[in-house]
C-alpha cells in the first residue's frame, strides 16, 4: 500500500466558486489512474460539502490515499498586495529528472521540504530547484516562467522532473505560455514569473 496521497490544493471564491475545478478534478483523476489508486469518484462531493455557509475566499485543501479516503480542509485565503514581488532563491537541492513521481502532486514532499529549509522566508519567499544537469524545473510551491520577449511565457518541460502545475496547463491550453528547457543564465535576461493555480502568476526577482 502506497506511503502516501494525492494533493489537490484549490482555491474557492463566494461569487464563481471553485476556480480551475475541471482542471484540478481531471489531474486528480488522471494521478490516481497513473498509479494505480481508485477513482476519487466523491472527491466533488466533498469539496463541495467543504465550502457549504463559506462567505469569503477559502484555500481549500484535498487529500486521496490508496485505499480511496478522501480528505478535506479548509482556511481563510489571504490575497497579496497589488504590485508584490516575490524575492526567489536557487536552492542546492536538486530533483531526479527520472523520478516519475515528480510529475504528480503528493504529500511525499522531503525534497521540497529540504530546499525550502534553505532559506528562511526572510531570505526568500520561494525557493528554485533544479535537477541533476542543472536545468531550471520549479519552485518548492510554485511553476516557474520566464518572459523571454517572444511574446509567450516559458516553462519547463516535464521531463525535467516536476510538477504538472494546474495554472501550467492553463495556460499553456490558452496559448500564453510554451514548453521549453530554462537554464540558470536565462533567468537572468528575462522576467521571471512563479505562480500556481492558489495563487496565479507572481512577478519574481532572482537573488543570489
Amino acid at each position: 500500500m502506497s506511503d502516501f496521497s494525492l494533493i489537490e490544493t484549490l482555491r474557492w471564491e463566494p461569487d464563481t466558486g471553485f476556480v480551475r475545478l475541471r482542471l484540478h478534478l481531471a489531474r486528480l483523476n488522471r494521478s490516481a489512474r497513473r498509479i494505480g489508486f481508485p477513482a476519487p469518484r466523491h472527491a466533488l462531493d466533498e469539496l463541495n460539502e467543504a465550502i457549504e455557509g463559506a462567505t469569503g475566499a477559502l484555500r481549500v485543501r484535498l487529500t486521496f490515499d490508496a485505499r480511496g479516503r478522501i480528505e478535506v480542509t479548509s482556511a481563510p485565503f489571504t490575497r497579496l498586495a497589488p504590485g508584490t514581488v516575490w524575492t526567489v532563491r536557487i536552492a542546492s537541492t536538486r530533483l531526479d529528472s527520472t523520478d516519475k513521481l515528480l510529475r504528480i502532486k503528493t504529500t511525499r514532499r522531503a525534497v521540497y521540504d529540504d530546499a525550502r529549509a534553505e532559506h528562511t522566508p526572510v531570505q526568500a519567499d520561494e525557493v528554485l530547484m533544479l535537477n541533476e544537469r542543472g536545468e531550471v524545473c520549479e519552485g518548492t510551491i510554485t511553476s516557474v516562467f520566464l518572459d523571454d520577449g517572444s511574446g509567450m511565457l516559458r516553462t519547463p518541460p516535464i521531463s525535467c522532473g516536476l510538477l504538472a502545475g494546474v495554472l501550467r496547463t492553463e495556460l499553456i491550453c490558452q496559448r500564453k505560455a510554451r514548453v521549453g528547457r530554462i537554464a540558470v543564465s536565462d533567468l537572468l535576461h528575462g522576467r521571471i514569473y512563479v505562480g500556481n493555480s492558489l495563487r496565479g502568476l507572481i512577478p519574481a526577482k532572482l537573488e543570489p
